[in-house]
């Protein structure tokens, strides 16, 4: 959805003024105001109307984090056993 809209307001531009439309949305404050405007409709969409997707939404995001934070470990047990494979191993 933000990408169609940026879409949208950039299609009608040329390559030259691309980068100057692009660059005041880089800016810290443009982050900050970006963020509070998701944080204010996040919560009117999901916390002034008792929805239970916040609890979904913490479920999933705990999934994602733990998934990630054990890639590494697990990327390094698969390479343990391709070498062992390699070298005779079982």
């Amino acid at each position: 959805m933000a990408m169609r809209k940026f879409y949208s307001e950039i299609k009608g531009l040329k390559v030259k003024e691309v980068p100057g439309h692009v660059k005041p949305m880089l800016s810290i404050n443009y982050v900050k105001n970006a963020f509070q405007r998701w944080l204010d409709n996040y919560h009117a969409k999901y916390i002034q109307t008792s929805s239970v997707e916040p609890l979904f939404h913490v479920c999933y995001g705990g999934l994602i984090f733990s998934y990630l934070v054990a890639l590494p470990e697990e990327r390094r047990h698969l390479e343990h056993q391709e070498h062992a494979k390699e070298h005779g191993g079982h």
